[in-house]
């Protein structure tokens, strides 16, 4: 048995408790059926009743899936969509899991990521840090990042904060796998301001020079660079330039690899998200969703200070 699909029964059994009566559906495309492949195996290992999916990787994080997907994913008792582009933002999404399907969305995960890294991370950690920072969302209204000599602020006034740790062991439970972040919908015309990203971009990669986004009134007006322009390309030039997601990363083993399902969950990185957000608490569906890492930052929430060049403070 390889390490792969060891680590693949280790996320069935400790992320989503799988009982030996429940379906499983493991969703894929074109591009990622070679990653996929351990979590069919691992599933077909321990005795589920178990369905392999796969479809064109022609879509963008945020796009809805095909139907017959959709239907996969209500029909399940455990869905895992190891993807190119995320559907973790989707009505697909949303309707499976208010059905009561458990889903775990791995967009662009590598078979590197499944050997090391964030899925490594110690569950009762990244549930403790998770809390601290949902905790410290919910209720508040100002958000304000700085790094450099760029500022952004906005507001999350009367917005649920929300925990995300990759652990889904009761109905209707989705979220990425592996994770660790708090987030939350800002609201949708409060973003004023410039921010640097020096991480990575969702469906781009690795940061290679920093990027600096000029946001005004939530929406996203300029992106500095070849990646700058990419972005703005991958997001169109409507409801997709809107701010959607001001995230928290939890997972102290996460690592900067150019995949942001990892990415934005490294402690002591933040992110910012433009596209849909109304499956978590937002207005906005625009068809994409798009997450732009930052290393470093200095982070206020209603004016006490959180985070300090990306050390956290007490």
């Amino acid at each position: 048995m390889t390490n792969y699909i060891e680590n693949a029964l280790r996320v069935f059994e400790n992320n989503f408790d799988l009982k030996k009566d429940e379906r499983v559906a493991i969703i894929t495309d074109d591009h990622m059926k070679l990653v996929a492949m351990p979590f069919y195996e691992a599933s077909c290992i321990k005795g589920n009743e178990t369905v392999f999916m796969q479809f064109p990787a022609n879509y963008k994080s945020g796009e809805e899936p095909p139907f017959i997907v959709a239907q996969a994913m209500k029909d399940a008792d455990v869905a895992l969509c190891v993807t190119t582009a995320s559907i973790t933002h989707t009505r697909a999404k949303k309707e499976a899991a208010a059905g009561g399907t458990r889903i775990g969305t791995m967009p662009g995960i590598t078979l590197s990521m499944l050997e090391k890294g964030a899925i490594e991370a110690d569950p009762q950690v990244v549930q403790d840090l998770t809390a601290r920072f949902t905790k410290l969302l919910d209720g508040a209204s100002e958000v304000k990042i700085e790094k450099d000599d760029a500022v952004l602020t906005f507001s999350i006034a009367d917005r649920k904060g929300i925990a995300s740790t990759g652990i889904f062991r009761e109905k209707g439970q989705a979220g990425n796998v592996p994770s660790g972040e708090a987030f939350i919908a800002p609201l949708e015309t409060s973003a004023n301001g410039t921010l640097v990203v020096d991480g990575s971009i969702a469906q781009i990669g690795m940061v290679k020079e920093p990027v600096i986004l000029t946001i005004d009134n939530g929406r996203l007006t300029e992106a500095t660079g070849n990646q700058g322009r990419e972005l703005l390309d991958i997001l169109g030039d409507e409801e997709g330039r809107t701010i959607a997601e001001f995230g928290i990363g939890t997972n102290p083993s996460a690592r900067i690899t150019g995949v942001v399902l990892e990415d934005e969950k490294v402690y002591g990185t933040i992110h910012i998200a433009f596209g849909s957000n109304k499956p978590f608490g937002g207005v906005t569906e625009a068809g994409v969703h798009i997450d732009c890492v930052v290393k470093t930052p200095t982070v206020w929430i209603d004016d006490v200070k959180i985070m300090e060049q990306g050390t956290m403070l007490d």
